[in-house]
């Protein structure tokens, strides 16, 4: 039995900005936004090229605001994944070596934190 993470809920405080950063400034694709009630909105984006989505909105998790920790995207090129995200305004660390792979960071605007990894070529 295959068991596929799809979904992933990120508390953010302002669904529009939240929105407008993950689609303008680091690329993901916006699949869904739907107002379902006053206390419920859902937006899924999804990073391109990926099987797995965030979804942003009112009435989702019940975690603060910039409480996620250590989201992970894995790219075939670090330098040139951090470079697209310092040209559309993103704020992102060196790129940092390990022995499990090439790593940037980033945050959202709520503080939820990211890394971009390039797995090491043993792998």
């Amino acid at each position: 039995m295959d068991w596929k993470l799809e979904l992933v809920s990120v508390p953010v405080s302002d669904v529009d900005r939240a929105k407008a950063f993950y689609t303008e400034q680091v690329g993901f694709h916006a699949d869904h936004d739907h107002q379902v009630t006053d206390e419920l909105r859902f937006v899924q984006l999804t990073p391109p090229g990926s099987a797995c989505s965030i979804a942003i909105g009112t009435g989702l998790p019940q975690a603060a605001p910039g409480s996620v920790r250590g989201l992970q995207i894995v790219v075939a090129d670090v330098a040139a994944a951090r470079a697209e995200l310092v040209e559309r305004g993103v704020e992102v660390s060196d790129i940092e070596e390990f022995p499990w792979g090439n790593f940037a960071f980033f945050n959202d605007p709520d503080g939820n934190s990211w890394s971009l990894q390039q797995l090491p070529t043993w792998r």
